[in-house]
């Protein structure tokens, strides 16, 4: 489980061997190029999805826990099933990217609604953020975060060695357990402090020590990615099988995913701090 932050990722050399007795024909050998590709078709996937939870929520608010409640059993249920048997790739991963997509969108239309009644009437970065919406703002920030930490490995940079990947791993699971035991509490009307956006609704201390936490999460979900192009990388050169081209955009997906979630909270965070100066 340290070998990768992204449980999707824990195991590759296993996962190879399992597909393998010797290396797999070149023509159906998995490439770089075949993980980007399926990535890209899981983004885009994933947004439609996101447009569609996005106006669903919007017409039924009360949709919003029934989709996060719905999308923790769901994904957590594709990620297990994914872990023990990879060749399922294919199958799970584009309703994964639908299921994610369509919480990713309920959430995102929560924030606006929020941001929308909090901030009405204000003029400057509201009034802008209000009409345009956190989406995009969110979007931009996944983008550049994946393109600055690709640029990063390639130049060698930032290297996934083992204390590396040991460290990562750490952090990531400390985080989702107090992530879980978040969602746990929030079913009694109890918080952890700072962590859960109530701290941004507070205002002052509160809400510039919720902001700083939020962003150290985000560089946790970026370094993330750095291992994940590692294993990629280790999967190519090992000879896996085109199937694992999928594993692998599945994994890429399940970080990008938590980027934007973080950049969402990052940027009402913001939103909060500096509209009520306008």
């Amino acid at each position: 489980m340290w070998n990768s932050s992204n449980p999707a990722l824990s195991n590759v050399d296993a996962l190879s061997t399992l597909f393998q007795d010797g290396r797999t024909a070149r023509s159906d050998q998995a490439t770089l190029t075949g993980v980007v590709n399926r990535t890209g078709l899981l983004v885009l996937v994933a947004c439609v999805s996101g447009a569609g939870g996005y106006t669903l929520v919007t017409a039924m608010p009360s949709l919003m826990w029934i989709s996060a409640i719905t999308a923790f059993i769901i994904c957590l249920g594709m990620g297990f099933v994914l872990r023990g048997n990879p060749r399922l790739a294919p199958v799970i991963a584009v309703p994964y990217a639908i299921v994610e997509g369509v919480f990713l969108g309920a959430f995102t239309s929560v924030i606006d609604r929020t941001l929308a009644s909090m901030l009405a009437g204000r003029a400057g970065m509201a009034e802008s953020l209000t009409s345009m919406g956190v989406a995009l703002p969110a979007l931009v920030i996944t983008l550049s975060v994946t393109v600055a930490m690709l640029g990063l490995y390639r130049a060698g940079i930032v290297r996934p060695t083992a204390g590396f990947k040991a460290a990562v791993g750490a952090a990531v699971i400390g985080i989702m357990i107090a992530y879980l035991l978040g969602f746990v509490l929030s079913f009694f009307g109890m918080q952890i402090p700072y962590l859960s956006l109530g701290s941004a609704l507070e205002g002052g201390t509160a809400a510039w020590i919720g902001l700083g936490i939020n962003a150290i999460i985000l560089v946790v979900a970026a370094l993330t990615l750095v291992v994940d192009f590692g294993e990629i990388d280790s999967m190519v050169e090992s000879g896996s099988p085109k199937v694992m081209e999928w594993y692998g955009a599945f994994a890429l997906l399940v970080s990008l995913a938590w980027i934007y979630f973080e950049a969402v909270k990052i940027i009402f965070r913001l939103a909060l701090i500096f509209g009520r100066r306008d």
